[in-house]
């Protein structure tokens, strides 16, 4: 079966975040399929851009074809990051002729934060016969309203809702790494047997291989933390208002004459601040080192003795989350503070760790004693329970079987013939 996943904002082992659409397509490319991932040629999510020749750029990533559609860069969410988004999508219909014809889809799959690839993906599945997936990452025009405090009557909203309510009409089968999602989408026209919860995942492979080291300033802040008998927390990731990590930093400080440390590593717009407080405190067992390599993050999350990730409270979370890094968290084996309020909780419902109310500095204080008075053996407990679970549900070989398992099921069930028997 020949797959055109078309998502703005791809990446790959070599380009960064985001990761799904590449592992999804390397489980795909397993089972026999084919698949082409077109992405626009940057993206704020990415650490690494891809190198452009042209307008519309060809590459071959570990047996996956990529196209690159040539989109002007931006910072922020202003204007330059609109146009960003209308070029990419412009072009989606320039270039519509020649996906159809190189890549022949038989499932054409819209899989971006905004909905309105949904137009030039449902014009290039109409033209192959092929059947249409919207896969739903977040809930857009819903995040602006809610998140920007964005108005409903917001041109640019009313655009984006029109796109979501065609979407969930006129797509064959809704995918959504959000839970408790199915409803809201009925709302907006969606048939409740189109949906499906296909959870972000990790890649059990990437953690069976060799790993790569820690950079050397980190394994010696990590070293004299252990030699001293510091209880370290980690926390890998961004830097961002989003990520709730100043009141880790006031935790922390409530915590100042206790014997545990702060590791954080990662990048992000809020990094400079967060060091600023740190010094204000006065702390001397917060650190905040530089990123990491995705394959050293294995390393790093194993050397440290519990992990922490937060949130902003945000109203939008009712509707569940699938944070990457909570995965990675749980891989690793691991003890979990948690301090996310949503409409679903792994950390609970796996028994791998402590679930707080998020941007509460004295709960989260509370927390991390908690866990320090457990003995080793209740801590490796949660740590192989958090693990087993992510095994399990997690897996992004089993996320990608059921991906396509679901759609095809409901495709043939609705009698679209034997095209799509195929697993």
């Amino acid at each position: 079966m020949n797959i055109l996943l078309i998502n703005h904002y791809a990446g790959s082992n070599q380009h960064g975040m985001e990761y799904r659409p590449f592992y999804l397509a390397k489980e795909w490319n397993k089972l026999g399929h084919q698949v082409t991932i077109v992405a626009a040629s940057f993206s704020h999510v990415r650490s690494v851009q891809p190198t452009i020749t042209k307008d519309f750029t060809e590459e071959d990533i570990e047996g996956i074809k990529y196209i690159w559609i040539n989109t002007p860069s931006y910072e922020g969410n202003g204007l330059k990051r609109v146009i960003n988004m209308l070029t990419f999508i412009a072009k989606l219909f320039r270039y519509s002729l020649d996906l159809k014809q190189k890549n022949n889809p038989d499932i054409v799959i819209a899989s971006s934060t905004y909905p309105l690839d949904i137009y030039p993906a449902l014009y290039i599945a109409n033209s192959n016969q092929a059947k249409l997936v919207f896969e739903v990452h977040d809930l857009w025009p819903l995040s602006p309203i809610e998140l920007g405090k964005m108005s409903r009557w917001h041109p640019f909203i009313v655009v984006m809702q029109w796109a979501e309510n065609f979407a969930c009409v006129q797509s064959d089968y809704v995918v959504s790494m959000l839970p408790k999602a199915a409803n809201y989408m009925q709302e907006h026209g969606m048939k409740k047997h189109k949906f499906n919860y296909i959870p972000n995942g990790v890649n059990i492979d990437e953690w069976k291989i060799s790993q790569q080291s820690l950079p050397e300033l980190h394994q010696q802040v990590i070293d004299k933390l252990q030699e001293s008998g510091k209880f370290i927390i980690g926390y890998a990731g961004a830097h961002g208002l989003a990520n709730s990590l100043f009141n880790l930093i006031d935790a922390a400080n409530l915590l100042k004459n206790k014997p545990v440390a702060f590791v954080l590593v990662g990048q992000g717009a809020e990094k400079h601040n967060l060091q600023q407080k740190v010094l204000q405190f006065g702390l001397d067992k917060v650190f905040l080192l530089p990123s990491i390599s995705k394959q050293s993050i294995p390393c790093f999350l194993q050397n440290m003795d519990a992990l922490f990730i937060g949130l902003q409270k945000q109203s939008l979370f009712r509707f569940g989350v699938s944070p990457n890094k909570l995965m990675d968290y749980m891989m690793a084996g691991k003890p979990v503070i948690h301090a996310i309020e949503a409409g679903n909780d792994l950390v609970t419902e796996s028994g791998c760790g402590i679930s707080i109310p998020p941007e509460d500095p004295v709960a989260l204080a509370q927390a991390v004693e908690q866990i320090m008075s457990f003995p080793i053996s209740k801590l490796t407990s949660m740590g192989i329970k958090g693990k087993n679970y992510v095994l399990l549900h997690h897996d992004y070989q089993v996320l990608a079987q059921n991906f396509l398992q679901s759609v095809t099921a409901n495709l043939t069930n609705k009698s679209y013939g034997n095209k799509f028997k195929v697993l």
